[in-house]
């Protein structure tokens, strides 16, 4: 236990001292605050889960033991699971190519798995990766548990990325301020965001039944393709 401490230190060290930086320029060692790092690599479950772990282990880490997402919770602030894990992508620092199969993982079963990956995606790219990365996931209506300082509570995935899009903290992590969309668009970095169900007033003319009052469709419910495919 000696040695994985005094790794994990020589991580933060090096890092902090010049190491490569995540794609949004940030240093991936201290995009979590102090207190948070030090929770962490105290924590058993980071010294007993996530030592020696690569990009593989990771699936097998979150679908085991990741039940909700968040940070730290209870009186004595214990760092989530969830959140030990995210700590240690941004040790490992996977490429766009991995996060991209953690994304398309299928199933209840792999749900909190697309969840990390998002986080990780918020904290370490660019603010155009950061859009088209996790806006077609505003579409998926699964149910997430999310444990906060004195309580558990129910969320859905839609909910937790567009909190990871607007918010200014997360799962005890303050995120970074990035612009809003609308001024990405407006430097013509990003092509205006079409939603899926496309001008709500065609939608009304075309067919008044397929809409509600709340301008909702009311066909297949989005987000159930997430459910359709899992892979093993």
């Amino acid at each position: 236990m000696a040695n994985h401490r005094a790794d994990e230190k020589r991580f933060l060290d090096e890092r902090g001292s010049g190491g490569p930086l995540a794609p949004n320029g940030l240093n991936p060692a201290t995009i979590m605050e102090k207190p948070v790092r030090e929770r962490i690599i105290d924590s058993y479950f980071w010294k007993d889960q996530c030592f020696a772990v690569n990009e593989a282990d990771i699936v097998d880490r979150v679908v085991t033991h990741v039940k909700f997402i968040g940070g730290t919770y209870g009186d004595a602030q214990r760092p989530s699971p969830f959140l030990c894990l995210a700590f240690k992508l941004l040790q490992l620092g996977p490429g766009d190519d991995i996060l991209r199969e953690y994304l398309e993982y299928g199933g209840e079963k792999f749900k909190y798995l697309r969840a990390l990956a998002c986080f990780y995606i918020r904290l370490t790219r660019q603010a155009k990766d950061v859009y088209l990365f996790l806006e077609p996931y505003l579409e998926d209506r699964r149910k997430l548990k999310q444990k906060k300082r004195m309580g558990t509570a129910l969320t859905y995935m839609d909910q937790f990325v567009d909190d990871l899009l607007e918010k200014d903290r997360i799962c005890a992590t303050t995120l970074w301020k990035m612009p809003k969309r609308e001024v990405l668009e407006d430097l013509e970095v990003l092509e205006a965001r079409v939603s899926p169900l496309g001008d709500i007033e065609d939608l009304l003319e075309s067919d008044p039944e397929l809409v509600n009052e709340n301008g909702e469709s009311r066909g297949k419910s989005p987000g159930s393709e997430f459910e359709e495919v899992t892979s093993e």
